[in-house]
């Protein structure tokens, strides 16, 4: 069982598998894009199979794969596959921005992957194109849909908090009326972030919003839950969320690790802090010396987020 030093089990790993998206989302990516990290320094699957089998036996029970958007990767499938086969025990999900799931839902879900949690910040298709610089409203949809229909579930609908969503929560509460979803609303992370901080909405101004539309009662979490408090709204089939990362000081809680595409294991989302794996991958280490770079990792781990500390990556480059 992996501890860290304030003696909080850390059971979640979330594995970036590249650094590459198909969207330019306005909180997660600079407008004039971002430069791509050379293929030679990301970690090949092989590579991230056994970091992950080094893990799994230490005691993680969670693997999230995550991006960049992660359905680019060549035979991402494969990578599930491989895992999943592996090690059959583990908790395996992957967050999408959804607009790709359609096609791969179904492979997906015979390789072994359990759920999946998808991006989707509008349901109106002129916000989500502005916000995703680009994007294409109808295929995350789709991608929903392909990922209920092949019971990847719970399935979980991530919307960042910013100003624009006050004016769409009917949307996001018909939305959970009529599909068995997940929604949680998640405030703008701005130390990470690429977009300007005055667009930071709290989730109690969501919920006020919320409440007007009728009486909210808490619900259970559905699997994989993390940091949410959920609820549900009388006659809905799906459940309302919020993750409050910056108005709420849910770092106590924090079970997880990072490690991003090109092989630099984090403790902290927040944390300029980074352990390098790759370089022992990939220098013939033992699984005892990528096991104590996990360790050492954990020392690091802080109570809660150091407000005088400055992220070294933004969001996009550390994979959530």
């Amino acid at each position: 069982m992996l501890r860290d030093r304030h003696s909080r089990r850390v059971d979640y790993v979330r594995v970036s598998v590249t650094d590459r998206c198909n969207l330019r989302c306005i909180y997660c990516m600079p407008s004039d894009g971002a430069p791509r990290l050379p293929h030679q320094e990301i970690l090949s699957y092989e590579e991230i199979l056994r970091f992950v089998g080094v893990a799994a036996r230490a005691g993680i029970s969670k693997v999230r794969l995550t991006g960049g958007e992660p359905l680019l990767r060549k035979g991402f499938v494969y990578l599930v596959e491989e895992i999943a086969g592996r090690y059959p025990h583990l908790d395996l999900s992957l967050t999408t921005n959804g607009t790709l799931l359609a096609q791969y839902a179904a492979d997906l879900r015979r390789a072994g992957l359990k759920r999946v949690n998808i991006s989707v910040d509008s349901l109106d298709p002129d916000k989500y194109r502005s916000i995703t610089r680009g994007g294409e409203l109808k295929a995350a949809l789709e991608g929903l849909e392909a990922a209920l229909d092949e019971g990847l579930e719970p399935v979980k609908v991530n919307v960042v908090t910013l100003k624009h969503v006050n004016e769409e929560v009917e949307g996001f509460v018909e939305l959970v009326c009529r599909l068995p979803v997940h929604v949680r609303f998640i405030e703008y992370m701005s130390p990470c972030g690429a977009c300007d901080p005055q667009l930071y909405v709290p989730s109690d101004r969501v919920r006020r919003r919320l409440e007007a539309l009728g009486p909210l009662k808490e619900a259970p979490p559905p699997a994989g839950a993390g940091p949410a408090i959920y609820f549900r709204l009388p006659g809905s089939r799906g459940t309302l969320g919020f993750i409050s990362p910056m108005s709420s000081h849910i770092c106590g809680e924090c079970n997880r690790l990072r490690i991003t595409a090109d092989g630099k294991l984090k403790a902290c989302l927040f944390s300029p802090g980074e352990v390098d794996v790759k370089s022992l991958l990939r220098s013939g280490a033992s699984d005892e010396d990528i096991l104590g770079s996990i360790r050492s990792c954990l020392k690091a781990k802080k109570r809660g987020r150091d407000q005088e500390a400055s992220p070294r990556r933004a969001m996009y480059q550390v994979g959530g």
